[in-house]
């Protein structure tokens, strides 16, 4: 009988899912045309509910900072650096089976303020003024 100790460095298999793609994805090392056709890949695959959504997270983040390499990062959407070294990404809710999709912002992003800063953000719809926000803040961390 396992421990409470063994039992939570186990993984989930959502967990489990997601070190398999990132390994395939290392392997792989797909770059440029092919990198951005498997973003437009995971983007399609995902429900008709939250499809809509991440396309339209992707067009922004494409808009905000046109230098941002797409490729995928553990099965998601995700924006690179010219050292690709992943800047944000786009977390599907139905990935995990959580409540809400996130933009997320690695250490690289340009986003200090002071001494706390936020670096994911839930979304469950767009605004006009959520797109705007996305924008500013990809435009900043890639910056």
């Amino acid at each position: 009988m396992a421990t409470k100790d063994e039992d939570s460095t186990k993984l989930s298999a959502q967990e489990k899912a997601a070190l398999k793609e990132r390994t395939r994805e290392l392997k792989a090392a797909k770059k440029g045309a092919e990198a951005e056709q498997a973003v437009l890949d995971a983007i399609a695959a995902l429900s008709e509910d939250e499809r809509p959504l991440a396309e339209r997270v992707h067009a922004l983040i494409k808009e905000a900072a046109p230098h941002l390499a797409p490729r995928t990062w553990y099965g998601m959407p995700a924006y690179a650096n010219a050292d690709g070294k992943v800047i944000c990404f786009f977390k599907a809710a139905s990935k995990f089976d959580v409540r809400y999709a996130e933009l997320g912002f690695n250490e690289l992003a340009n986003l200090d303020d002071g001494n706390m800063w936020p670096t994911v953000f839930a979304i469950v719809k767009l605004t006009e003024a959520d797109e705007k926000r996305i924008v500013e803040l990809v435009k900043q961390a890639a910056s």
